[in-house]
């Protein structure tokens, strides 16, 4: 028989399990970490895991302009038949819970999202990540969501997903890209600045979670907030612009014919709009909102090193 008696008390004692959420000091000691640990990733293991993020933002970019997509139709009792649209913040918030499936596919599944990695900037305040290496993570991860975005923007083309709901998938689509390649710098950098701001205080709020489900809630309200609100979101434009630029030049007639327009109504909807007009002030407000609004901030408050008080200081 074995004597249990002689266990160290420790041994004995019940496993203690807990559900509450972690606070946020020891949230920023979990974030400077994982700072840490990303940018010491090699080359391909970051490279892949921001290929799969690119595609993951672009699913929920997808899901969300089918979400938005299309009318109500009603039929009274006299056969008259007319259309009726919800309203604009109905529309944009299921819009915006849709999209939220991109983040949630990059903390939960695993993935470097550009954006979610301004949080390095935590570690690299601390000096436990050089600038050489925060720049190198971030080149290499925006250039592999780029990729990951870009491919899926040709798979949706080639599938012709944007014919469906009688052409009013590729509709929303062609509306979302062109007033988001409308957009003066100012105010693409200022609402770049914003966004991303939000995603990093979702990607936050995740290292106060002990579950997967915590980790989803804590993900949907921010980010549904952005997207609700017109927020800019750089990885995720490279999809939306994109595809819409490939339905502009290769959609057929018959899909024209669907939506009763042409290519020439949206005629912002240019490459050098997205590049130049678009995607750098995004990038750039993206940059200042998660590295600064943030990541800086959060480091100052829980990070920074305090010093010493002399106790003969009369303080």
């Amino acid at each position: 028989m074995n004597d249990r008696s002689s266990e160290p008390a420790e041994l004995l004692s019940p496993q203690v399990v807990t559900f509450d959420a972690i606070i946020p000091g020891d949230m920023a000691v979990r974030a400077e970490k994982t700072g840490v640990q990303k940018a010491s990733n090699d080359l391909m293991t970051t490279l892949v895991l921001s290929v799969l993020a690119g595609a993951f933002i672009s699913f929920g970019a997808v899901f969300a302009t089918t979400v938005s997509a299309g009318h109500i139709v009603i039929t009274p009792a006299d056969g008259a038949t007319f259309s009726a649209a919800m309203p604009y913040g109905v529309v944009r918030l299921l819009t915006g819970a849709a999209f939220s499936l991109g983040l949630v596919l990059v903390v939960i599944a695993g993935a470097e999202l550009f954006t979610g990695n301004n949080l390095i900037v935590m570690a690299w305040a601390s000096g436990k990540v050089t600038t050489q290496a925060l720049l190198r993570n971030w080149v290499i991860v925006f250039a592999g969501n780029a990729v990951g975005a870009l491919m899926t923007a040709i798979l949706m083309f080639m599938s012709t997903q944007y014919t469906f709901g009688d052409g009013s998938v590729g509709l929303a689509a062609l509306k979302t890209a062109n007033a988001k390649a409308s957009l003066a710098f100012v105010p693409a950098l200022t609402l770049g600045i914003l966004c991303n701001a939000l995603v990093c205080l979702g990607v936050w709020m995740c290292y106060s979670a002990r579950t997967t489900v915590g980790k989803i809630f804590s993900i949907i309200p921010p980010i549904a907030a952005f997207v609700a609100a017109g927020f800019e979101h750089s990885i995720a434009n490279i999809y939306f612009i994109p595809v819409a630029l490939f339905i502009k030049a290769g959609a057929a007639e018959s899909f024209w014919d669907l939506i009763g327009m042409t290519g020439a109504d949206f005629p912002a909807l240019t490459w050098s709009n997205f590049l130049v007009g678009n995607l750098l002030p995004v990038t750039a407000g993206n940059i200042i909102g998660g590295s600064v609004m943030v990541a800086a901030t959060y480091w100052f408050v829980y990070l920074r090193k305090s010093k010493p008080v002399d106790p003969n200081s009369g303080i």
